[in-house]
């Protein structure tokens, strides 16, 4: 039974094919099944094309299918990329030491052995820099790690 639909249906194998591809694109995450439903309906288009051409077997299909699916795949890359590529208009969202470069603060903890505590609004950061006595006026530098290296103000 399941064979004689897959003859009488013939080039239209590829798009349904495709199609179920793309519906499974729906319920799994991810966007890799988008790629090779393309390349199953661009493949079941060629068949309809030169469908009854003798040189147009199962063979040949499954080989351009597959050429298909990986162009498609590296394309869909590019795309995908590209796209994250794209600059923002925010660049420090969610990296919050580096939100903190330029700003002043007075050490709660003395830098000792180069290394001591500053509270930054309603934080405490461990910081790195030149020995200094508790309560002197810092300026953030750079931050790295979560650590926060200052300078004398």
């Amino acid at each position: 039974m399941l064979q004689s639909i897959l003859t009488e249906l013939g080039p239209w194998n590829w798009m349904v094919l495709g199609f179920v591809l793309l519906a499974l694109e729906l319920l799994v995450p991810g966007i890799f099944l988008l790629w090779i439903g393309v390349a199953a309906i661009l493949t079941g288009a060629l068949a309809l094309q030169f469908w009854g051409l003798a040189w147009l077997t199962w063979q040949v299909q499954v080989l351009v299918f597959l050429a298909l699916s990986i162009a498609s795949a590296l394309i869909g890359k590019r795309l995908m990329d590209a796209r994250r590529a794209n600059d923002t208009d925010q660049p420090l969202l969610n990296k919050r030491a580096e939100q903190l470069v330029g700003r002043t603060a007075s050490l709660e903890e003395p830098i000792d052995n180069g290394y001591g505590r500053i509270r930054i609004d309603d934080t405490t950061w461990r910081v790195s820099g030149p020995d200094l006595p508790a309560g002197t006026r810092v300026r953030v530098t750079n931050a790295d790690s979560g650590e926060l290296k200052v300078e004398k103000a």
